[in-house]
């Protein structure tokens, strides 16, 4: 079901920021790192959710917006080029009645009736859409002046020299070529190359490629051209740039014509078509796309007719005159030998399928996700049982569902209540569908993230012991746990015999760490990485417990829902989040080895001001104070401070170069001081106090 639009200004305009964050960093990294993080499906799904919200609110269309941008921008490490005529990217299309809408639209601009006479009516050419890196060869005189990426659009990145050993490519074109010629096509790795490099990478202890269309694109992108002279790259064209004199009038024309230059265009296509004509075209392709030497996505539709390509123009980023209509995602069959569970970096326990090897879109399957209990639930699968499995892009593959059989099944796979790692209780929230391991700060899977968390400048803050020596450490086994981290003082030998480590540097962590044996008590709290418990709930508790143990004592007593939301600020799910915590044991283990080396000390009791119960935000560069000097002044005159600005919070705090959070408060009436009114206000509410 496809998601209701928003209701009003605020929740479009909120989306849209959203959106334009998420499709700018997947666009990254497909088109700059060659390392998607999310199907094409789900690319392709972000985009035609800007597009319509765009629509429906055109007044907010972003000066960012997706809509404006194509590809990503060059990679550093290359010369850029500028192309001389943009590289647009296309529409796409995903049903034969989408594609037939875009034969109509297209009759629709050029004036055309719906039913055009024999001969008259729009022609198009479809050729396969090769999954590759696009790129434009730029010829003079009928020499090749340089090749570059498509990079954003408008500019690419030199890779001229990375060319040529190209296949399919040709350096000089042959007299009566255009004096001025750009060629426009794709760099790709048929799938016996991509098995081939993919081999030799494995025995030479090398990379190993996800899929033909990454194994292309970072075989191109070398910095060093011999790397790229190495590997088995490809060159289809797929169409033009500036041509001085365009050798023909129809799209096949021209194609036929750089054929006639030398280059591979291509026999998987068919010109002088109409919309129905490419319609079967593109479900033949599709029956057989599994068996083709290289992959596709799809079928790209170009009107044939020169002269009105040019009347049908482009609009922001995309030609009006061509569409790719994409492939569904694959689709295949094979067997689940097991269900393992993984346990993430944050406790989060997912079910992971393991599956006999299966072939689908030219790579090689054995995992697949099942995003949780319910899901498997919800398919009933289990170990043994004939599956269908989908890859949609370079995702880890989904299991769809199970293949009908009279075959006897295995019994029923049973979801984990423990963590498989730590032995540590796994929960599930309210209204969450994922299960989470308790044991927090004591589970192998999650410790450096729980380190890491409990070294952080908002936790304990123990300056020198960042990621790096974190992971280091453990490697090493000096750290199990974050009570080991005190007990470094005794490996100090071990910690000089590491590369690197200098009595100096040593002798300056060891300090560090013995400087943290005395913290606050709310940032204790928050060090423990408590699912849910962030500063601003670990500063409730910390004033309306006093200690580490008061705290501990609630979460385990009878009435602990009662008692912990009964705290201002505590709500029922951050309470049950601390019973679940303090009722695993190993986490009791944890705090108590962690109190017998640190020292928790309570806050300051906080002061009945004019400022009690008021909602604070500081915005802005603050010259006078820091930042978190001004939150901790404002909590002790009994005010609570926030990241953002609502129609709660009671007054802004603006030094120099406030932005957004100055403009909403202004526009919701709340009031605003700067700096100075600020310390005015201080000194009238500690006086009153």
């Amino acid at each position: 079901m496809t998601a209701a639009l928003p209701e009003s200004d605020t929740e479009a305009a909120a989306e849209l920021a959203r959106l334009a964050e998420a499709i700018a960093h997947h666009g990254e990294a497909y088109y700059q790192k060659d390392a998607p993080q999310i199907s094409d499906a789900a690319y392709d799904a972000l985009v035609a959710r800007n597009a319509a919200i765009e629509a429906a609110f055109p007044h907010l269309v972003r000066s960012d917006s997706p809509s404006y941008r194509v590809g990503a921008k060059p990679a550093a490490g290359f010369g850029k080029i500028t192309h001389s005529k943009p590289m647009l990217s296309l529409d796409n299309v995903f049903s034969d009645d989408e594609a037939r809408e875009f034969a109509a639209r297209v009759r629709r601009f050029l004036g055309l009736p719906e039913e055009a006479p024999e001969g008259a009516d729009v022609r198009f050419r479809a050729e396969a859409k090769i999954d590759g890196l696009s790129c434009a060869l730029r010829f003079e005189a009928g020499r090749l002046v340089h090749g570059a990426t498509r990079g954003d659009g408008a500019v690419g990145e030199e890779v001229t020299a990375n060319l040529a050993k190209v296949t399919g490519l040709v350096h000089r074109l042959p007299a009566g070529a255009p004096a001025v010629a750009e060629v426009r096509g794709e760099v790709y790795m048929s799938k016996a190359g991509f098995a081939a490099l993919n081999e030799r990478q494995a025995r030479d202890g090398g990379k190993i490629f996800a899929n033909p269309r990454n194994a292309a694109a970072g075989s191109l992108r070398q910095l060093d051209p011999a790397v790229s002279a190495s590997r088995p790259l490809a060159f289809i064209v797929h169409g033009w740039g500036e041509m001085s004199d365009t050798p023909g009038d129809t799209q096949s024309a021209v194609t036929q014509a750089m054929a006639g230059w030398g280059f591979d265009t291509g026999s998987l296509a068919m010109g002088d078509a109409t919309i129905e004509d490419c319609l079967a075209f593109t479900a033949d392709l599709e029956r057989r796309r599994a068996d083709l030497p290289f992959d596709i996505d799809g079928v790209v539709y170009k009107v044939e007719r020169l002269d009105w390509q040019e009347r049908l123009g482009q609009v922001a980023r995309s030609p009006r005159w061509a569409v790719a209509h994409k492939f569904p995602a694959e689709k295949a069959e094979t067997t689940l030998i097991a269900i393992d569970i993984q346990v993430g970096r944050t406790g989060a326990l997912t079910p992971v399928a393991r599956l006999e090897p299966v072939t689908v879109g030219g790579v090689v399957v054995t995992n697949a996700t099942l995003h949780n209990e319910d899901e498997i639930a919800r398919l009933d699968v289990r170990p043994g049982d004939r599956v269908r499995v989908q890859r949609a892009g370079d995702v880890i593959p989904q299991v769809l569902g199970v293949v009908p059989s009279n075959a006897p099944r295995g019994p029923a796979f049973v979801f984990p209540d423990h963590c498989p790692v730590c032995g540590s209780t796994a929960v599930r929230g309210e209204d969450e569908a994922v299960r989470r391991c308790t044991g927090g700060l004591t589970c192998a899977a999650q410790r450096h993230e729980r380190l890491r968390h409990f070294v952080s400048r908002s936790a304990l803050d123990i300056e020198g012991l960042g990621t790096e020596r974190l992971e280091l450490f453990a490697a090493e086994g000096l750290i199990a746990g974050p009570a080991d981290i005190f007990r470094l003082h005794r490996r100090r030998d071990a910690l000089l015999a590491l590369p690197g480590f200098k009595e100096k540097s040593v002798d300056k962590l060891l300090a560090a760490i013995e400087e943290r044996r005395s913290v606050s008590l709310d940032r204790f709290l928050f060090a423990l990485g408590i699912r849910h418990v962030g500063e601003v709930t670990a500063r409730d508790l910390a004033r309306a417990f006093r200690s580490a143990a008061a705290v501990q004592a609630a979460a385990k007593a009878e009435d602990a829902q009662g008692r912990l939301t009964a705290v201002d600020g505590i709500g029922a799910v951050v309470a049950q989040a601390l019973i679940d915590f303090f009722a695993e044991p190993h986490n009791g283990e944890t705090l108590a080895e962690l109190l017998a080396e640190v020292t928790p000390q309570p806050l300051p009791e906080v002061r009945q001001t004019g400022l009690s119960g008021k909602t604070i935000v500081f915005t802005g560069s603050l010259e006078k104070f820091t930042r978190e000097a001004a939150e901790a002044q404002a909590q002790l005159l009994g005010a609570r401070t926030a990241g953002s600005v609502s129609a709660k919070t009671s007054l802004l705090v603006a030094g120099p170069g406030a932005g957004s959070k100055l403009a909403k408060a202004q526009a919701l009436g709340i009031q605003v001081v700067d700096e100075d009114g600020w310390l005015a206000l201080v000194a009238r509410a500690q006086s009153e106090s």
